[in-house]
């Protein structure tokens, strides 16, 4: 869970209920990932923080699950059954660091705004720190992150996490899973091409 950043770039800010919401995260994605060097000798590595025991926390593990759905072969940290969290998070890292030569991770993280960005899912370039909204020291994790606001910040932040409501949360990871998924495959065929 970490406090948005004011957003400077709209063009890569959508609200869910945008349409085609989904599309465009897939091609922002797909865009940004586009600029890294030897892209296509790295592995993509999905890390979804956030625990199922808040409802405004659980948009990363949600997002997790329904990726998992989708893409079983991925590599997917931090589900519903599985979540990765404060608790887990340095050594998940360290997982990821000790499995994957060069990983390309892309984070998916709940975070808290203004009351006029609930709902917008937010893709930026750079790592993320989770736990800001809750005062926590955690390792920043990511190359690229997704962040959704889910709820107001700036007061009782575990109030709000434990009232918010859990429709938006859902929505909000369907729309970023299909995203994901689009991108996923459209990088997999362009890869797949690239090694013939």
């Amino acid at each position: 869970m970490s406090l948005t950043q004011p957003v400077t770039n709209l063009s890569y800010s959508y609200h869910y209920d945008e349409p085609y919401c989904f599309s465009k995260i897939e091609e922002t994605i797909y865009q940004l990932l586009m600029e890294v060097e030897d892209i296509f000798s790295r592995e993509i590595i999905y890390v979804c923080i956030g625990t199922d025991r808040a409802t405004g926390d659980c948009l990363g593990p949600l997002t997790g699950s329904k990726l998992k759905s989708y893409l079983a072969s991925a590599h997917i940290y931090g589900t519903l059954e599985e979540p990765v969290h404060a608790v887990n998070l340095s050594s998940t890292l360290l997982h990821i660091k000790e499995n994957f030569s060069r990983p390309l991770i892309i984070a998916v993280d709940a975070s808290l705004g203004n009351k006029d960005r609930i709902g917008y899912i937010n893709i930026r370039k750079g790592a993320i720190k989770p736990g800001t909204a809750l005062k926590k020291d955690l390792p920043e994790v990511g190359d690229f992150h997704i962040s959704g606001v889910v709820n107001v910040g700036g007061f009782l932040e575990h109030m709000v996490l434990q009232n918010t409501r859990l429709y938006t949360v859902y929505r909000m990871a369907e729309t970023i899973a299909q995203g994901l998924y689009l991108f996923h495959h459209r990088f997999t065929r362009k890869s797949a091409k690239r090694g013939r």
